[in-house]
């Protein structure tokens, strides 16, 4: 059972119904879309990002599968703009330059600027109502889709609220949950003990998303399962059996693809892994009854997202999709695995447009919370002055076959003749020294083969961590004109708002 969450079943969906009561007025958005005529065409907006996705991914992306004078699916979208993602300081409106999901996806979700870390709270930890729980009360159907956990910052920022984004779940800790003192000390509980509830234990019975398809089985309970069938749900796989150790390998089912493809409820919940999802490129190589060989991919999943939303309510829906293993594997350093996730998410984001071109009223937002890792394209021939002990280790503790080896090397200390200066030193013609990762592009002549010099896409990273570059913005539909700007993460969420509530009611 879980620890000090208190089972606040009541609570939380209290908590849920007086943000979702606040449909039309909460977080000060607007009552109208401010674009005439063209919201009123609006009854579907589908939110995708590429959790780390900066403009070098894309970029590469391109150049990697389609060639320099190529195109992603969603460069192909006729609006483009930019993002910036800036976080601020806990207590305050000081900005902090560089942001992490849980900062970014509460901007967006809430239309609020807040601290690193925080879900659906802004910087002074009040609760936010999100986009989702507003266009959920006002009758839309809602569906949130990750490659993460589900429990992870970018989805639980739709629909849940903590203090921390690491209070997932399944019990509570105070170093999970509790922010800290400046003296160390933990900050006293909130009144508002939804703060502190488990992210899953929230998500399993507020109901804000009608379809969440993910990963992060783990976090979950079998008293989670109980309460999502009691809303209607019908969940896929099994949260375990009550009568074995809660969240153990032998208690729990996953879902899988083929459980997916039945699927036909109303409400639906399908978490395909314990942890995170696979990436693509691992899976070509695992045995042949390895479990995440059956895990659908993330277009396959917003696909069947989107059918299974499609015409549930005369409002129209909300959908938000999330690549976010674009920013893990970039965390990792590692390119191949990162340019294989920025095309799994670019084939999610052909799923949405062509549902869009086909339905004619529905908007299509790609974008990102942030840029991971200094992502860069580099010269052929010529090297970084990047300077570390060693490169980030490339390990996914939640789901193992998402690790594989570095492009860079992964041994030998920083070289001397390279942290002298911003300038690169002598060491920088030394390969052993954070090496670009090199891949054939369709330009390449026949039997250029990745990792050789020859290969025409040099690639390398700045660092294992965020970064604070804007971030680039793509836009298909009626009211996608407004996002052709360069705007700051928050104005998503009022753009948004006005796309779904600034238009006549149908019918």
């Amino acid at each position: 059972m879980r620890q000090k969450a208190m089972k606040v079943l009541a609570v939380v969906a209290a908590a849920s119904a007086v943000a979702a009561g606040s449909a039309v007025t909460a977080n000060s958005a607007p009552q109208h879309g401010g674009h005439g005529g063209n919201d009123r065409e609006i009854r579907n907006v589908i939110y995708l990002l590429g959790d780390g996705m900066g403009r070098t991914h894309v970029t590469a992306g391109r150049e990697r599968f389609y060639g320099a004078q190529g195109k992603l699916n969603m460069e192909r979208l006729p609006y483009t703009g930019a993002v910036a993602t800036y976080a601020v300081e806990k207590g305050s409106d000081q900005p902090s330059l560089v942001t992490d999901s849980a900062s970014s996806a509460t901007a967006w979700s809430s239309g609020v600027k807040t601290y690193n870390a925080a879900i659906g709270v802004d910087s002074y930890e009040k609760r936010r109502a999100t986009l989702m729980e507003q266009a959920k009360a006002a009758g839309f159907a809602t569906g949130n889709v990750s490659t993460a956990e589900i429990t992870d910052a970018t989805p639980a920022a739709q629909f849940s609220h903590a203090l921390l984004r690491g209070c997932q779940g399944p019990t509570y800790s105070d170093a999970a949950c509790l922010p800290k003192n400046a003296d160390g000390s933990y900050e006293k509980a909130p009144a508002d003990k939804t703060l502190i509830t488990p992210i899953a234990e929230q998500i399993a019975r507020n109901g804000t998303a009608d379809v969440v398809l993910g990963g992060g089985l783990a976090r979950f309970e079998p008293d989670d399962q109980k309460a999502l069938q009691k809303q209607g749900y019908q969940v896929l796989g099994s949260f375990g059996d009550p009568k074995l150790p809660a969240q153990s390998a032998d208690s729990q089912k996953v879902a899988t693809k083929a459980d997916l493809d039945k699927a036909h409820a109303k409400k639906v919940v399908g978490l395909f892994n314990r942890g995170n999802l696979t990436v693509e490129q691992a899976k070509p190589g695992l045995p042949a009854n390895a479990p995440q060989k059956q895990e659908p991919t993330l277009a396959e999943m917003a696909k069947k997202s989107i059918d299974l939303l499609d015409g549930r309510s005369r409002k129209g829906f909300f959908l938000q999709i999330e690549g976010a293993q674009i920013d893990k594997r970039s965390h990792a350093n590692d390119a191949a695995q990162t340019l294989g996730e920025v095309k799994a998410f670019d084939d999610a984001v052909k799923a949405a447009t062509d549902f869009a071109k086909k339905d004619g009223h529905t908007l299509v937002i790609v974008t990102a919370d942030h840029e991971c890792a200094g992502f860069n394209i580099v010269e052929k021939g010529t090297y970084t002055n990047a300077e570390a002990v060693a490169p980030p280790a490339n390990t996914d503790a939640g789901n193992p076959a998402n690790n594989s080896l570095t492009s860079r090397p992964t041994s030998g200390a920083k070289d001397p003749a390279r942290s002298t200066g911003i300038a690169n030193g002598a060491g920088a013609g030394d390969t052993k020294n954070f090496a670009p990762a090199t891949f054939r592009t369709p330009d390449d002549p026949k039997g250029v083969k990745d990792g050789s010099p020859e290969a025409s896409l040099w690639l390398t990273y700045l660092s294992g961590n965020h970064t604070g570059a804007d971030v680039p913005i793509f836009a298909y539909g009626p009211g996608a004109d407004r996002f052709a700007a360069s705007q700051i993460n928050t104005e998503l969420y009022k753009k948004m708002y006005g796309s779904l509530f600034g238009r006549s009611p149908r019918g």
